[in-house]
């Protein structure tokens, strides 16, 4: 099953990019919650490159790597990206008052599909949040 999540950024298209793929724009907006940091974030913006990013409660008491390979990376349009055996797509669309930024992932079985949507889409909350606050 795939799910959707989306959100549009006020800015243009340069500058949600940049945000969306670079490891210190990363660290500052990609968490669920306030008590959940990434703690470091690596991309290699090509196809067959590999992203990584540590995510971690605040209070230390667990964490895991988010990570993946790029599968198609169209600049300013399109991230395609494996991780595990799953796979999500990142489709970019300049539109009036920004940029729309789709997020659409395979779920997977541990959780039920609601949490996954309000997790991802809480993400991109903050990103369009962090997106704003830079301009």
């Amino acid at each position: 099953m795939k799910i959707t999540v989306e959100t549009v950024a006020a800015a243009p298209i340069a500058t949600v990019w940049a945000a969306y793929t670079t490891p210190a724009d990363i660290v500052q907006w990609n968490s669920a919650s306030p008590d959940w940091h990434t703690t470091t974030a690596t991309v290699d913006l090509r196809e067959g490159g590999r992203f990584s990013s540590r995510m971690e409660a605040r209070d230390g008491s667990m964490g895991f790597d988010f990570e993946g390979v790029y599968t198609r990376i169209v600049p300013h349009e399109r991230i395609e990206y494996a991780f595990g055996d799953r796979a999500a797509q990142v489709v970019f669309t300049p539109e009036a008052g920004g940029v729309r930024v789709s997020v659409t992932f395979d779920a997977e079985t541990t959780h039920p599909v609601e949490m996954q949507q309000q997790g991802w889409q809480a993400i991109l909350d903050n990103f369009t949040r962090h997106v704003v606050g830079r301009g």
